[in-house]
């Protein structure tokens, strides 16, 4: 492999190591740019860093997957070196690697866990593309260009990060080769904190083997919108299914005219499904257009963080419906450690709908399917995220609780 063009770091909260590490890759690889990704920290890391020669990124606290991923983006094009902030050790071996994507091996036990996040991940590994994977979880890589364009957008967080980048590379059919190398790094003991730092690793391994998709930032992000209909009514889980296999498995089409060009599109299940499920829970006309109607309605205002959990609450408070899964989805949404997708903004929209049906009388029901249809032509030759933003009040309330980078 070619020298690395640029070195990626992940530090949050590391003043004590990050210099040093900083430091060492520069007298190791001196044609390489050192780039630290500062994940929010709360102390020096990124004044050390800068110190030390270190082009900083100062970001929100996102995550070492997201952090890794804004620090790509501005990288030259070229090979690629990943180092955690708190390394010591010559990573030269992983660069002279011919894999496209070189991992390291640490030569001595580190760390002092019961292992269990590492069986996981060497577990959701070898199931997912069939690799036995020695270190599954190391955070010092060496990638090609070829893996580069693979693997980034890294999925979410810490452990997952890295175990899903091993899956992306050998299922685009790149080559992977562990290389043992003599390395330290502060290891997370037995005590709360360590439990508490690998739980929060099992969490994000979890996830980062879950449905994904990419956000309007273009950062890959756990779909957590389809658990709304594990424990709703049967309708609701079926149109959390229908809009999971648009998640998973869309074209590029978008739009009601779009997926009727295209004929057999997820799209198009959907706009039959939807309305079909609406009219079995319901028994009306009415109630599979206001389902049908509803939920294309919420997922159309789903561009932005947050935008279509608190367009959900609203109409919540005016029919009645649940408002607690919004509640609690609503803090990762707005942070952008997680995204609703179609599964989600469909359920919810669909939960709107039915609430409608108990709520308004016939006539009530007809003037609401009118004002949805109205905002669906309207989508249709509009982006309604644009009108919400030029819009005095909503754009406020849109923006209400969103971070920005």
């Amino acid at each position: 492999m070619a020298e690395p063009v640029a070195i990626l770091v992940a530090a949050r909260d590391e003043e004590r190591t990050v210099a040093a590490t900083v430091a060492a890759l520069k007298e190791k690889f001196p044609a390489a740019e050192v780039i630290v990704a500062d994940d929010g920290s709360r102390d020096e890391t990124a004044a050390q860093a800068e110190t030390a020669g270190a082009r900083v990124l100062r970001l929100p606290r996102r995550g070492k997957g997201q952090a890794l991923t804004m620090a790509e983006r501005v990288a030259s094009p070229g090979p690629l070196l990943l180092c955690d902030a708190d390394l010591s050790g010559d990573l030269r071996p992983l660069v002279d690697s011919a894999a496209d994507l070189a991992i390291a091996a640490f030569s001595e036990r580190q760390g002092g866990g019961f292992g269990i996040v590492k069986r996981t991940a060497r577990a959701l590994i070898r199931a997912a593309c069939g690799l036995d994977a020695r270190e599954p979880i190391s955070g010092q890589r060496a990638l090609s260009p070829a893996a580069r364009r693979r693997v980034f957008p890294l999925a979410f967080g810490f452990a997952g990060s890295e175990a899903r980048m091993t899956v992306d590379a050998v299922q685009a059919g790149l080559t992977v080769e562990e290389v043992e190398i003599d390395l330290r790094h502060r290891a997370t003991g037995r005590d709360l904190r360590g439990f508490l730092h690998r739980g929060r690793q099992f969490v994000h391994l979890v996830l980062a083997f879950g449905p994904l998709g990419v956000n309007h930032r273009g950062l890959r992000l756990p779909l957590v919108g389809w658990t709304v209909g594990v424990r709703s009514n049967p309708a609701v889980a079926a149109v959390a299914a229908l809009g999971l296999a648009d998640d998973l498995w869309s074209g590029p089409e978008r739009g009601f005219r779009g997926h009727l060009r295209s004929g057999r599109t997820t799209g198009v299940l959907k706009l039959v499904g939807i309305p079909l499920v609406g009219l079995i829970a319901t028994r009306k006309v009415s109630g599979a257009l206001l389902v049908g109607l509803a939920a294309n309605a919420v997922n159309q205002v789903d561009t932005r963080p947050g935008r279509a959990l608190k367009a959900y609450l609203l109409g919540a408070l005016a029919l009645g419906a649940p408002a607690g899964p919004a509640v609690l989805l609503l803090p990762y949404d707005l942070r952008e450690k997680a995204m609703l997708g179609d599964s989600g903004s469909n359920a919810f929209g669909a939960m709107l709908g039915l609430s409608s049906v108990s709520r308004l009388t016939g006539k009530g029901r007809w003037l609401a399917i009118g004002a949805l249809a109205g905002l669906t032509l309207l989508g249709e030759r509009r982006s309604l995220g644009e009108l919400i933003e030029r819009t005095p009040g909503l754009s406020a309330l849109d923006r209400l609780g969103r971070e920005r980078f």
